[in-house]
C-alpha cells in the first residue's frame, strides 16, 4: 500500500462573545481533531477600538472575540500550550499589536518564542480594496507590515509574518485573473519594502516565510487551475524579480477558506455540497495543495455557526484526508492538456494585469484603480445571477423545496447574548483600575517615539502589551502619528455603461423625480465598524445607473453622521447596510436620531444578514423594508425605492 502524505492543517475560523468562551470552543475543537487554530477577532479589535468605545457599541463579540489587553489574550489561550500550537490570527491593521500580545502570553507560559508557529494575516492592501478594517494610510501601514516581518526574522523564525489575502478580493467580485494579479502585486509591494529592512543574505529566507490566504469558489476546475497558476507565477516572480535561487524559498505556501460569497440563505443545506466541492479545488492537485484549510459552516449565510456546525465542516476535511486515497498519489493533473491550457490562460491574464499595475507604480499607487475594477466585476457577477446567465440552485432556479429540519429549534444559528458587551466592558474597566498607570504611559510614550522615528514598532508594542496597555490605546498612538484613512468606495458619480435592461426603472425614476420637483436623492450608509461593503456598493452602483442621485461615502459611519448627511442632502430615502450582526442597536439609534431631527417621514431601508425575528423588530422600529441575501434582484429593490418615495406613498 502506498504511503500516505501528511494532510494539511485542519482549521475552523472561530471566536465569539468573550475570550473565555472562545477558549472553551478552541479546546473543544482541538479535542475533536482540529490541528490548528484560526482566531476570529471582533470588529472593535480589528479596527483598533476598546470594547467601551462609542464606535464599538453593538459590535462587541459579534463576529469574533474581543481582545482588549494582555488579560484577554491570557484567557483566550488558557491551557493551550502555544509552543506546540499552529495559530492563524485573522488580523490586519492591529496585527503588530495582537502578535505582541501573543508573544507576551507565550513568554508567560514559559514558551521558547523561537518555536512559535502560525501567521498573522497582516495584509492592509486588501483591506482598502475589499474588507475595510484599515486604520492608517497605505504607506505607514506597509511599514508596519514589514516591521512585523523584520521582527519575526530575528525572533520568531518559524512564524509567517504576513498572509497575502486574496480571499476577500474574490468575495468583492474579483475574476480569477484579478485575484491572481492583485494578490501577487501585494506580495511584491511587501517584498520591495522588506528588502530594505533585512540583511541581503537573510532576504531569501524571508521570501520563503511570506504565505498566502486564498479563496476557492464553486467553479472548482477553474479554481484548481488558479491555484496551479498562483504556484507557478510566484515561483517565476521570486526567481526573476528577486533572484531567489533556492526552490524551497520560492514555494507558494497557502492556506484557504473556501468561498462564503457563494453560500446561500435560500436552501442553506445545499451549502454543504458547495463547501465540499470548493475544498476539492485546493486539495486534489498535489503540486498546488493548500497547507491549511478552514471551511465555513453550512449556515454562515444566516449568522454565527454553532459548535456542531463547525464540527460538521471539520469532519468533511477529515473524511477526505483519512477515508479517501487522495494522499496516496502524486499530482493527478500533471500533463493534462486541458488543465495546462487553462493555467496558461490565467497566468497570462494575471501577467498583463501585473504589468499594468507596475506601470501605475505598484499596488499602493493603484489602490483606487483596483477598487473600481472590483466594484465593476462584482456588478457584472450580480447581473449574471439576476439574468439567470449564472445559475445558483435554490436562488434563481429551483426555488421550491422542503423546509429544512436543520433550521428547527434554535433557528440554525448561534446568537450572542447582548449581556456579553456589558461583561466585557466591566472587565476592561477592572483591568484599567488594576494596572500600573505610570508604566502604561511610559510604554505608550516609547511606542509613539518609535513610530515617529520610523523605528521598528514591535519591541515597543510588546513592552506596551506587558505593561497593560489596551488595543484602543495602541491604535490611538498609531492614529496620532500617522493619521486615519478613508478608502476609495469604487463607486463614481458618473453612470457606467451597464444601463441596458434598466430602461423601465430609469423611466420610473425620471417620473417620480419630476413629481418630487428634483432628482430622487438616495443616501446609502454603513453604520458601525462593519467593513463588508460589497452589498452597499452594488446598491449604490445600481441606483446610480438607474438615474438616482446617490450619496455613498463608504464604510464606518456613525448613526449621527448618516442622519446628518441625510439632513444636509435632503434625502428622499436612506439605505443602511450591516453584515456584522449589530443591526438592532445601530438601526434603533439611527431611527431615533432621524425622528429627533424631524426626519421621521423619510423611509429607511435596511440590508444585511438579518434573521426573520430581527427583521420583524426592525419593521416595528419603523424601517420601511428589510432585504437579506435572498433578495438578489437589485432591480426589484430599485422599484421598491421608487414606490417608497412616490409623493403620498406610505413608507411601510
Amino acid at each position: 500500500m502506498a504511503e500516505k502524505e501528511k494532510p494539511w492543517l485542519f482549521r475552523t475560523y472561530a471566536g465569539h462573545s468573550t475570550a473565555a468562551k472562545s477558549n472553551a470552543l478552541y479546546r473543544s475543537n482541538l479535542a475533536k481533531g482540529q490541528t490548528g487554530l484560526s482566531v476570529a477577532f471582533d470588529l472593535p479589535t480589528q479596527t483598533g477600538y476598546d470594547s467601551d468605545h462609542v464606535l464599538a457599541r453593538g459590535e462587541v463579540g459579534k463576529v469574533g472575540v474581543p481582545i482588549c489587553h494582555l488579560g484577554d489574550m491570557r484567557s483566550l489561550f488558557d491551557q493551550i500550550p502555544l509552543e506546540q500550537m499552529n495559530t492563524s490570527m485573522t488580523i490586519n491593521a492591529t496585527a503588530p499589536w495582537l502578535l505582541s500580545l501573543y508573544i507576551a502570553v507565550a513568554e508567560e507560559q514559559g514558551a521558547d518564542v523561537t518555536l512559535l508557529q502560525g501567521t498573522v494575516q497582516n495584509d492592509l492592501i486588501k483591506e482598502y480594496l475589499s474588507r475595510g478594517t484599515y486604520i492608517c494610510p497605505p504607506k505607514p501601514s506597509l511599514a508596519m507590515i514589514t516591521d512585523v516581518a523584520a521582527y519575526t526574522r530575528e525572533h520568531l523564525p518559524k512564524w509567517n509574518p504576513m498572509n497575502v489575502c486574496s480571499y476577500h478580493l474574490q468575495e468583492a467580485g474579483a475574476t480569477p485573473q484579478q485575484e491572481l494579479a492583485y494578490a501577487l502585486a501585494t506580495g511584491i509591494a511587501v517584498l520591495d519594502d522588506l528588502k530594505t529592512k533585512v540583511p541581503s543574505d537573510e532576504f531569501p529566507a524571508m521570501v520563503g516565510r511570506i504565505s498566502f490566504f486564498v479563496n476557492a469558489g464553486i467553479r472548482f476546475i477553474t479554481e484548481m487551475c488558479k491555484m496551479r497558476a498562483f504556484t507557478e507565477l510566484w515561483d517565476e516572480i521570486t526567481a526573476q524579480r528577486y533572484g531567489i535561487n533556492d526552490p524551497k524559498y520560492r514555494r507558494f505556501r497557502y492556506g484557504v477558506q473556501v468561498n462564503s460569497l457563494g453560500l446561500t440563505e435560500q436552501q442553506p443545506e445545499n451549502n454543504v455540497y458547495r463547501i465540499l466541492l470548493e475544498m476539492l479545488a485546493v486539495t486534489l492537485s498535489k503540486n498546488a495543495r493548500a497547507r491549511a484549510v478552514q471551511l465555513p459552516a453550512w449556515n454562515e449565510a444566516l449568522g454565527l455557526p454553532r459548535p456542531w456546525d463547525q464540527q460538521w465542516s471539520l469532519r468533511m476535511q477529515q473524511i477526505v484526508a483519512y477515508e479517501t486515497d487522495l494522499l496516496e498519489y502524486g499530482d493527478l493533473f500533471d500533463g493534462n492538456p486541458v488543465i495546462a491550457a487553462k493555467v496558461e490562460e490565467l497566468k497570462q491574464g494575471a501577467r498583463d494585469e501585473l504589468a499594468l499595475l507596475d506601470e501605475m507604480g505598484g499596488a499602493i499607487a493603484a489602490i483606487d484603480y483596483m477598487k473600481s475594477r472590483l466594484v465593476e466585476s462584482n456588478a457584472e457577477r450580480f447581473g449574471k445571477i439576476e439574468s439567470n446567465e449564472t445559475i445558483v440552485v435554490g436562488v434563481n432556479r429551483w426555488q421550491q423545496g422542503e423546509p429544512s429540519p436543520l433550521m428547527a429549534g434554535d433557528g440554525g444559528i448561534m446568537v450572542v447574548d447582548p449581556a456579553v458587551e456589558e461583561d466585557q466592558i466591566a472587565r476592561l474597566g477592572a483591568w484599567r483600575e488594576a494596572r500600573d498607570e505610570a508604566a502604561v504611559e511610559a510604554a505608550l510614550a516609547a511606542l509613539r517615539l518609535a513610530a515617529q522615528k520610523g523605528a521598528n514598532i514591535m519591541p515597543a508594542s510588546i513592552a506596551a502589551a506587558k505593561a497593560g496597555a489596551t488595543t484602543g490605546e495602541w491604535a490611538g498612538v498609531m492614529r496620532q502619528v500617522h493619521g486615519e484613512y478613508r478608502g476609495p468606495t469604487g463607486v463614481s458619480a458618473s453612470p457606467s455603461n451597464r444601463t441596458e435592461g434598466l430602461e423601465e426603472i430609469r423611466e420610473a425614476v425620471d417620473a417620480v423625480s419630476s413629481r418630487l420637483g428634483r432628482r430622487l436623492k438616495f443616501v446609502v450608509g454603513k453604520p458601525g465598524l462593519d467593513g463588508h461593503s460589497n452589498g452597499a456598493e452594488q446598491i449604490a452602483f445600481r441606483a446610480r445607473d438607474c438615474g438616482m442621485d446617490i450619496t455613498y461615502e463608504g464604510i464606518r459611519l456613525t448613526p449621527e453622521q448618516i442622519v446628518t448627511r441625510a439632513q444636509e442632502e435632503d434625502a428622499h430615502v436612506v439605505g443602511l447596510s450591516i453584515l456584522s450582526g449589530s443591526h438592532l442597536p445601530l438601526i434603533e439609534d439611527t431611527m431615533q436620531r432621524m425622528r429627533d431631527q424631524g426626519l421621521g417621514h423619510i423611509p429607511v431601508i435596511v440590508g444585511g444578514i438579518i434573521p426573520d425575528e430581527d427583521a420583524r423588530r426592525l419593521v416595528e422600529m419603523g424601517v420601511a423594508r428589510v432585504y437579506t441575501p435572498k433578495d438578489f434582484q437589485l432591480n426589484t429593490i430599485m422599484m421598491d425605492i421608487v414606490a417608497l418615495v412616490e409623493p403620498g406613498a406610505e413608507a411601510a
